[in-house]
C-alpha cells in the first residue's frame, strides 16, 4: 500500500516513475488559459487568509459544499472566513472520487507544506499555519506564480478592457512572468441578449469609433484586436455553448446589425447569420496576425433561475450540454478554410460525448505546415479529473497525433490552482507508463521522456509563438 499521495501518488509502473521525475517534474508551466486577475498579479495581492485564497470565487468548490448540505451563508454569503474555511474542511472528506480531493491536499502540501489531512478536527491548526505563512513574506500573488515556475500566463479579457494592467506588468522589470491578454468578443456576437448594444456602445469608446453601421463595428472590432496584438495578446477566446452555423452575405448581416441599432427584433436564423459572419471574420483577423483560436463548446450555463437571480453567473449552477456540434463545427471551420483564413485553433467541449468527434475532426483541418495546427484541448472544466484526462488523451491518441498535444491549463480564478499541471503531468506519465508495461510502446526514455517534455512545456512554447 502506498502512503497518501506520496512521492509516487498515480505513478504505478517504473516507467511512470521515471518519467515523471525526471522529465516531467520541473518543466516550466504556460498557462495558455484562465481567469486570474491582471491586475492582481500588478499588484502582487496578498490574501487575508486562506479562505480568500481557496474560497473566494471558486466554484468548484461552492458545488460540493452545496452537496453537502452547506448552506449558502457559508459558501457565498456573509458568514465569517473562518466559518466557511470549516465548512469546506467538513466537506472535504466527503469529495473522496472527486478530483478536489487530491486538488486541495496537493495545495496544502506544495505551498504550505502541510501533509495532515483536512478534515473538521485538522481545521483549526491546518488555519493558524497557512494564514500565518500568508502574512509573511513571499506568499503574494506573484510569489505564488513564480513558486510554480510559472513562464506564461494568458488571462481572459474582454474587447473593451484597458488592458493597462498588462501593460504595467510588461514594464516591471522586477517580474520575469509574461501575462498576456486573450481577446473574449463573447458580448460582441450575443446580438440577442440584454446588454448588447450598451456593450457596443462602450466598444465605440475605447475605439475611438463612432458606430453606426456595421462596417463601423467590424472596424472597432478589428481595432481592439490589433491593440490586444500591440500589448501582446496572441490568443483569442470564445464560448461557444451551442455551435450555429448559417451562410449570410454582408448585405444581410448589415441590415441585421442596423436593425438592433434602431430597437428592432430579430430571428434565430438572423442572429446565426449575425454570429457566422463576425466569427468568420474574426477568424481572418486572427489567421492575419498568426494568433490562436479557441472554441469551449457544450456547457449549459445558469441552470438555476431562481440562484442566478440571487447571485448571478458563474456560482457553480452550470453543467455538461448535450447540443450536436459535428455538422456546424465543421461548417464553421471550412468556411475560413475556404478563404484561406483559418487560424491555429484549439477546440474544447465539455461533454466527453464530443471526445471521439473533435479528434476526428482536428484533423480535416491540419495543413501539412504547423505540427498540430488544430488541436484538442485538455480535458476541461467538469473533465478535469483523472478519467476524464485519459479519456481525452486516449481519444486524440486513437485518431490523431497524442505527440503534438499542449497539455494542460488552470482555467482557474485561483492563484493555488498550477498543482493541476502536476495532476495532470503524473496522469499522463503513468498513462504512457502502462502502455510501455504492456507491450504497446517501447521502452525507449529519450523518445518517450521528449514526448512528456512536448506535452508538459515544448509543444505549447512552439505552437503560440509568445514572445
Amino acid at each position: 500500500m502506498k502512503d497518501f499521495m506520496g512521492e509516487n501518488f498515480l505513478l504505478s509502473t517504473d516507467t511512470a516513475v521515471e518519467l515523471y521525475h525526471t522529465y516531467a517534474k520541473d518543466m516550466p508551466i504556460i498557462d495558455y488559459h484562465c481567469h486570474l486577475s491582471p491586475k492582481e498579479i500588478y499588484e502582487n495581492k496578498r490574501f487575508k487568509n486562506i479562505t480568500e485564497a481557496w474560497l473566494y470565487g471558486d466554484h468548484y468548490k461552492w458545488r460540493l459544499m452545496r452537496a453537502n448540505g452547506i448552506s449558502e451563508e457559508c459558501v457565498t454569503g456573509n458568514a465569517d472566513d473562518y466559518d466557511k474555511f470549516l465548512a469546506w474542511a467538513k466537506t472535504v472528506p466527503m469529495t473522496i472520487g472527486n478530483p478536489l480531493y487530491n486538488w486541495t491536499h496537493l495545495e496544502l502540501q506544495r505551498f504550505f507544506d502541510v501533509h495532515e489531512l483536512l478534515n473538521e478536527k485538522s481545521a483549526p491548526v491546518i488555519w493558524e499555519k497557512v494564514n500565518g505563512l500568508l502574512q509573511g513574506e513571499n506568499f503574494g500573488a506573484r510569489d505564488l506564480i513564480v513558486k510554480s515556475n510559472v513562464n506564461v500566463i494568458c488571462t481572459t479579457d474582454d474587447p473593451i478592457d484597458s488592458l493597462e494592467y498588462h501593460q504595467l506588468l510588461q514594464k516591471d522589470q522586477d517580474f520575469n512572468v509574461s501575462v498576456y491578454p486573450s481577446f473574449r468578443p463573447d458580448k460582441g456576437l450575443a446580438i440577442n441578449l440584454p446588454g448588447y448594444l450598451e456593450w457596443v456602445n462602450q466598444l465605440a469608446k475605447v475605439s475611438e469609433q463612432q458606430i453606426e453601421d456595421y462596417d463601423n463595428f467590424l472596424k472597432a472590432l478589428e481595432s481592439r484586436v490589433r491593440f490586444f496584438h500591440e500589448v501582446g495578446g496572441r490568443v483569442s477566446d470564445h464560448a461557444l455553448d451551442v455551435i450555429v452555423y448559417e451562410e449570410g452575405t454582408k448585405e444581410e448581416v448589415a441590415a441585421i446589425f442596423a436593425n438592433v441599432l434602431q430597437g428592432g427584433e430579430i430571428t434565430k436564423e438572423e442572429e446565426r447569420k449575425y454570429r457566422t459572419y463576425t466569427l468568420n471574420f474574426l477568424g481572418g483577423l486572427y489567421a492575419e496576425l498568426g494568433w490562436t483560436m479557441q472554441f469551449h463548446i457544450n456547457a449549459l450555463r445558469n441552470n438555476n433561475d431562481r440562484m442566478f437571480n440571487v447571485l448571478g453567473p458563474d456560482t457553480g449552477y452550470d453543467s455538461m450540454n448535450d447540443d450536436g456540434i459535428a455538422k456546424p463545427l465543421v461548417s464553421i471551420l471550412n468556411a475560413m478554410e475556404k478563404e484561406n483564413s483559418l487560424p491555429k485553433t484549439i477546440l474544447y467541449s465539455l461533454n466527453p460525448n464530443d471526445n471521439p468527434i473533435i479528434a476526428s475532426i482536428i484533423n480535416s483541418f491540419q495543413d501539412g505546415k504547423t505540427p498540430g495546427k488544430i488541436q484538442f484541448g485538455p480535458a476541461w472544466w467538469f473533465n478535469d479529473s483523472k478519467e476524464g484526462m485519459i479519456d481525452q488523451m486516449k481519444a486524440l491518441a486513437n485518431v490523431g497525433l497524442f505527440t503534438r498535444f499542449l497539455g494542460m491549463l488552470t482555467d482557474s480564478r485561483s492563484f493555488l490552482s498550477y498543482t493541476r499541471h502536476e495532476y495532470f503531468r503524473r496522469i499522463l506519465c503513468q498513462l504512457l507508463g502502462e502502455w510501455v508495461e504492456n507491450g504497446e510502446v517501447p521502452n525507449d526514455m529519450e523518445l518517450l521522456g521528449s514526448i512528456v517534455q512536448g506535452i508538459s512545456y515544448d509543444n505549447a512554447n512552439t505552437y503560440f509563438g509568445f514572445e
